[in-house]
């Protein structure tokens, strides 16, 4: 089942996920469970991940590459991946998260630019989208 969830990037911008339990059902449940949340986001390559949010899961279906625009859960930090291009550790073009992660869905803007100019360590709000 796919669900909408929108990622609230204060004075900035706002984005849509879609999440979809049939990967990880597990920890989508937990996710949807723990909203809204607010977290610190920081940027490594072209990923964006969270402080330690309220979600506790263990490995789920993990992967160790992932595609162009994954929203993950990253079980060890307890956080939230958004990928939108290479990281530091991949091959050329490749999209490799710093270990394992339980994909969860996908980012639903195309503002790759927008992304790229977060701001390390602002509070975001993850909700359900209205």
């Amino acid at each position: 089942m796919k669900y909408k969830i929108t990622v609230d990037f204060p004075k900035i911008k706002t984005i849509d996920l879609e999440l979809d339990d049939e990967i990880s059902p597990n920890t989508v449940k937990s996710f949807l469970d723990n909203l809204p949340f607010t977290v610190a986001i920081n940027s490594w390559g072209e990923e964006l991940y969270t402080a330690e949010t309220p979600i506790i899961v263990e490995e789920e279906n993990a992967k160790s590459l992932v595609e162009l625009m994954d929203v993950a859960y990253w079980p060890p930090g307890k956080a939230i991946c958004l990928f939108f291009g290479p990281t530091p550790i991949g091959k050329k073009d490749e999209i490799k998260p710093y270990s394992p992660v339980n994909i969860v869905g996908k980012i639903k803007t195309t503002d790759k630019k927008f992304l790229k100019d977060v701001p390390s360590g602002i509070s975001v709000t993850f909700r359900t989208a209205r």
